[in-house]
């Protein structure tokens, strides 16, 4: 498949390097990628990392605004000045940055987790606490859902609990 999906969690060595999963280094090396560009998420304490083609997405919608406008100033410098080139060396390894750690809190483990297109980089317990909350809104969305298709307070039709 190429898609990033699953996650995994890697141990950061002494040298401050994370070995990519496998996975994901297949689906980089598969788009000739040597280097990786990498944005603070905005709503989580999460990177987002993606190839040269994940900055060109952004830079796409970025010439969809008015130049004049105050948000292309803000997103030009959320994704040129915020940003971060992060490069693999030969063995699939990045280095784990400041620009990595003040932003997810990671320090000895990175969860590497599948974004379909890019990859995000978290701090292991706060993955596992995003992780969660999303399953919980979901079920809470479904549950609401069914709820909604077989009439407020009537009981659930067998098999859609």
């Amino acid at each position: 498949m190429d898609r990033f999906l699953g996650h995994v969690t890697n141990r950061i060595d002494a040298k401050g390097r994370v070995s990519v999963p496998a996975h994901f280094r297949s689906l980089i090396q598969k788009a000739g990628h040597t280097e990786l560009y990498a944005l603070r998420s905005l709503h989580l304490p999460a990177l987002d990392i993606g190839g040269p083609d994940f900055l060109t997405r952004y830079d796409g919608r970025l010439a969809s605004e008015d130049p004049f406008a105050e948000t292309a100033d803000d997103m030009s410098f959320y994704l040129h000045a915020d940003g971060a080139f992060l490069k693999l060396d030969q063995d699939g390894r990045i280095t784990v940055t400041d620009f990595i750690r003040e932003h997810t809190g990671i320090s000895s483990d990175v969860t590497f987790a599948g974004a379909n297109t890019h990859f995000q980089m978290w701090q292991p317990e706060h993955f596992e606490e995003h992780r969660t909350r999303v399953r919980q809104r979901l079920a809470e969305r479904r549950q609401a859902g069914l709820q909604a298709a077989n009439g407020a307070g009537a009981p659930p039709q067998r098999g859609t609990e």
